[in-house]
C-alpha cells in the first residue's frame, strides 16, 4: 500500500463506507488493512477474501474468479491494488458485481504510474476510460472515477513514477530538492473508481 492510494480512498472513496455496511475487501494488505485502519467508524461487517491461505482471511484460498460468498452479499465490495494482479478482469470483474448488494457500492483503487510488480503476475494498468469500458458489461454504474494523485502537494511540476515514500532516501532527496527549483517531482498516480450496482 502506499501513500497516494491511502490519500485518494480518504478523499473519494471512504463516505461510501458507513457504519451499517457490510464490507467486502478483496486481498487486503495486512489484518487488519490499511483501508480498514483509516475508517473513522467501525462497519457492521469487514470481511477478506484472496487467494492465499490465512487464517486472518473470511474467506482464504478463494478463487480469482469465483468467491465462496452467496450473491447480494456485501453493501460495499473494496478492492485497492489487487486488479493488476488479476490476468482476466472481465470475469474477475463479474464475481465483484455479484457478492456486491443492488444499490451498493464497488471501490476500485489501481496503480497506473507504478513500476511492475508481481504477486503472483502483474497484467493492467487501467485509466477512468479502461475502467468505464470495463464496467459496460455489468450492472455497475460509475459514479466517480478519475486519475490522480494526491501525494507531496506544493511543487510546480510532477513526473508519474513511485511513491515518494517508496523512493531510497537518496532519490527522495533529490526530489525534493530538485522539485524547489521547479523541476517535475516523482510521485504516484493511480486511478481510483466509485461504482453502484443497479
Amino acid at each position: 500500500m502506499h501513500a497516494n492510494s491511502e490519500l485518494l480512498f480518504k478523499t473519494y472513496a471512504i463516505k461510501f463506507i458507513r457504519p451499517e455496511s457490510r464490507v467486502l475487501e478483496i486481498g487486503p494488505d495486512t489484518f487488519p488493512s490499511t483501508y480498514q485502519k483509516i475508517m473513522p467508524h467501525a462497519t457492521q461487517a469487514w470481511h477478506t477474501v484472496d487467494i492465499y491461505d490465512s487464517k486472518n482471511l473470511t474467506y482464504p484460498k478463494a478463487g480469482e474468479y469465483s468467491f465462496p460468498i452467496p450473491d447480494d452479499a456485501y453493501d460495499v465490495v473494496l478492492s485497492g491494488q489487487v486488479i493488476e494482479h488479476v490476468k482476466k478482469i472481465w470475469c474477475w470483474i463479474k464475481e465483484v458485481e455479484r457478492v456486491c448488494k443492488t444499490g451498493g457500492h464497488v471501490i476500485i483503487v489501481n496503480p497506473v504510474s507504478w513500476p511492475y510488480h508481481t504477486h503472483p503476475v502483474d497484467c493492467w494498468r487501467i485509466f477512468p476510460d479502461g475502467i468505464r469500458a470495463l464496467l459496460e458489461d455489468t450492472r455497475l454504474r460509475v459514479i466517480d472515477s478519475r486519475f490522480e494523485s494526491l501525494e507531496i502537494p506544493g511543487y510546480k511540476r510532477y513526473l508519474p513514477g513511485l511513491s515518494l515514500l517508496s523512493q531510497s532516501p537518496l532519490r527522495r532527496t533529490f526530489f525534493r530538492l530538485v522539485g524547489i527549483f521547479g523541476f517535475p517531482v516523482e510521485r504516484s498516480y493511480d486511478t481510483v473508481t466509485i461504482a453502484q450496482k443497479q
